[in-house]
């Protein structure tokens, strides 16, 4: 038997920092495939929890008041494309659609329970910085939970619900609580948090610091 580690993953879908360390995480985790088997839980965390629910704004326009301007939005976005385009990710941010989260929170929040959970983040965050679609909107994400095998009629009645509500709050209040004020944000064995987009070596040297500590 394999040692196990788990892993849990603080980001939002609208997060591209987060998309990349996912590939990072990824390519980690096939350098380390024969050695650790991983259990990977994906945490809710809202760049703008004051985002209106029901309406999009172009994600140009959101950096462009955030950052100081288009000319400095414009060299943000690029720049993050050309990351993303190193990790195999093909963003198109001119039409990218910045949405209040909450809603695919609570999907991956269902999803968890149902063993999908993993398979929707991909599609979410795909949604978002791919195809320009809108995270926020339900009969996306009902679209979303479908293609990767949930059932389509179970989410919709779920979305229509408040279930999962205080749980997926629940959780945003821990990660405030515990100080994670930036993310991707992965918290090892719920005791070593590797903040940021890391290179694969930096995840698989902590586990490899990890399994040491564990067998000493």
């Amino acid at each position: 038997m394999l040692p196990t580690v788990s892993v849990e993953i603080w980001s939002d879908v609208v997060c591209p920092w987060c998309y990349i360390g996912k590939r990072r995480f990824e390519k980690a985790v096939e350098q380390l495939s024969g050695e650790v088997q991983f259990e990977v839980v994906f945490r809710p965390y809202q760049l703008d929890p004051t985002a209106s629910p029901g309406k999009t704004s172009p994600v140009r326009d959101t950096y462009a008041k955030k950052f100081g301007g288009p000319e400095r939005a414009d060299q943000i976005l690029q720049h993050v494309t050309g990351i993303a385009a190193e990790e195999g990710l093909d963003f198109h941010m001119d039409r990218a659609l910045r949405a209040n989260t909450l809603l695919a929170h609570r999907l991956l929040w269902l999803a968890e329970a149902t063993g999908h959970q993993y398979a929707l983040k991909e599609r979410l965050l795909q949604a978002y910085f791919v195809d320009g679609l809108n995270v926020g909107d339900p009969d996306v994400l009902v679209i979303c939970a479908g293609e990767v095998g949930m059932a389509a009629d179970a989410v919709r009645q779920f979305l229509d619900s408040d279930d999962g509500v205080a749980e997926v709050q629940r959780e945003l209040a821990f990660a405030a609580e515990a100080e994670i004020t930036a993310v991707p944000t992965f918290v090892i064995d719920g005791k070593w948090a590797i903040p940021g987009a890391q290179e694969p070596d930096t995840f698989v040297n902590v586990i490899h610091r990890l399994l040491e500590r564990r067998n000493g």
